[in-house]
């Protein structure tokens, strides 16, 4: 991709179909949660893990890029929610509820998968201030 993504670039109804979608997972990541027994508390903690993934910009935006898109879409959340029910594991139900919860507020609150050309270029349009 050449150029900058200017948060124009998506449509403001589609823009409000993708928050909308983003508050229902985010809000499904709740309910799995709840169900399995746990603490509220420990989730709002849980919830900022998967933005460890942003480390990956220390090796360069190409790299944090795809790290950090590994981590926030819905394919990963879905396939670790799968390999959990199949396995039957808690725990690994756990981090697809996460997964589901984080990736959902990301897209409620506008942040999209990123383009490699800089954090702030996102499939939503770009994020922050232009300079």
């Amino acid at each position: 991709m050449t150029g900058n993504v200017h948060l124009e670039d998506t449509t403001p109804w589609v823009r409000r179909w993708l928050r909308a979608e983003g508050v229902i997972a985010f809000a499904w990541g709740v309910v799995i949660w709840v169900l399995l027994n746990q603490p509220l508390p420990l989730l709002l903690v849980a919830l900022l893990l998967p933005d460890l993934s942003m480390l990956g910009y220390l090796r360069g935006p190409h790299a944090g890029a795809i790290l950090y898109n590994i981590v926030h879409n819905w394919a990963t959340a879905g396939l670790v929610l799968l390999i959990a029910l199949v396995a039957q594991s808690g725990p690994l139900i756990l981090v697809g509820a996460v997964l589901l919860g984080h990736v959902g507020i990301d897209r409620a609150l506008g942040y999209g998968l990123k383009y490699p050309t800089a954090f702030q270029d996102t499939h939503l349009g770009r994020i922050g201030r232009r300079r």
